[in-house]
C-alpha cells in the first residue's frame, strides 16, 4: 500500500515537472519569436 502510494506520487510529480518544463520552453520560444519580430520591424522604420 505504501509503495503504491509512493509510486503514484512520484508519477504525479514527474507529470507536473514535465509539464512545467514544457510550459517554460514554449513561453521562451514565444518570447524569442516576438523579440525577433520586433527587431525586424525596428529595422524597417
Amino acid at each position: 500500500m505504501l509503495l503504491s502510494a509512493l509510486a503514484l506520487s512520484a508519477l504525479v510529480l514527474l507529470v507536473v515537472v514535465t509539464g512545467g518544463i514544457g510550459y517554460l520552453t514554449l513561453s521562451e520560444w514565444r518570447d524569442r519569436r516576438r523579440q525577433d519580430q520586433e527587431k525586424r520591424e525596428g529595422r524597417r522604420r
